[in-house]
């Protein structure tokens, strides 16, 4: 059982949203996702913006990058939680084929990431509070809002890479996600870190008369999925459309970055098999 903090009924777009019935019916359809995802492969087209203070492009060209695109994941067995993840393999840099000599710069994505609905499967919720936000519309299709917190914060790992690093914030975000009231389908999830954090450069990482710390100041993304639909057999997905992340952090080498994902080119593959004797 997961537990989740359901507000009372009110009056207005509040009125007959069952926080726990949402939450029921999202974690089925997550899984349900995920079962099928595994089946489907897609291009992601990626543009990577440095942006000025005004957080506007900056002059400089972006990195562009595309990917084979697919997720992976196992059903959970025995109470056991287990990360679905995403799967990449990179295609193009800057529109040609990768040469040896393109290493994966610090702000791509990553080969292997994890897949942002987890958190919505019934073993994931148990580490967020979520309250209703009312009846919404998202392109013209119901929906019911959901707002979100971390239920406690974990200490923060930071993971160094030769010059890149990366920063894991667990328990430091809040977001609403937006579902299809009858399917329980996720139409859009957005998200963004609450407050800023600041870390001290260890000392073999400082550089004289350079900033000994960085700060986090933002970092906040939204994700928009839209009807796929298959033939032979006829199926629809909801699927990810596009992911637009904007990221600022003080006295990194790429201060403001705008990141847009967009997933495209959508194809499903089917397996067939006989017994021979």
């Amino acid at each position: 059982m997961f537990v989740a903090a359901a507000t009372a009924l009110g009056a207005g777009q509040n009125e007959g949203v069952e926080v726990g019935a949402v939450l029921a019916r999202v974690a089925r359809a997550v899984e349900r996702y995920y079962e099928r995802a595994q089946s489907v492969i897609c291009l992601e087209t990626v543009r990577l913006q440095p942006l000025g203070r005004d957080l506007v492009g900056d002059g400089t060209l972006p990195r562009r990058l595309s990917y084979e695109l697919r997720v992976g994941w196992e059903p959970p067995a025995g109470g056991a939680r287990l990360e679905a993840t995403v799967l990449r393999q990179l295609l193009t840099v800057n529109g040609r084929p990768p040469k040896r000599k393109d290493e994966p710069g610090c702000m791509d994505p990553k080969a292997v990431s994890p897949e942002p609905l987890a958190m919505l499967l019934a073993l994931g919720q148990r580490d967020y509070v979520f309250t209703s936000a009312g009846r919404r519309r998202v392109r013209g299709r119901p929906a019911v809002a959901l707002d979100y917190k971390s239920r406690t914060v974990g200490p923060a790992t930071v993971t160094w890479k030769e010059e890149c690093f990366s920063i894991d914030l667990p328990g430091r975000v809040h977001g609403r996600v937006w579902i299809d009231p009858e399917t329980g389908d996720v139409l859009r999830l957005d998200e963004r870190l609450s407050g800023t954090f600041d870390y001290t450069l260890p000392r073999e990482r400082q550089r004289p008369w350079s900033p000994t710390s960085i700060t986090v100041e933002r970092h906040e993304s939204s994700i928009v999925y839209r009807p796929v639909t298959f033939r032979d057999p006829e199926e629809t997905l909801m699927l990810p459309a596009s992911i637009d992340t904007l990221s600022v952090v003080r006295n990194a080498g790429v201060p403001r970055l705008r990141t847009s994902q967009v997933f495209s080119n959508y194809q499903r593959f089917t397996t067939t098999g006989r017994v021979v004797q």
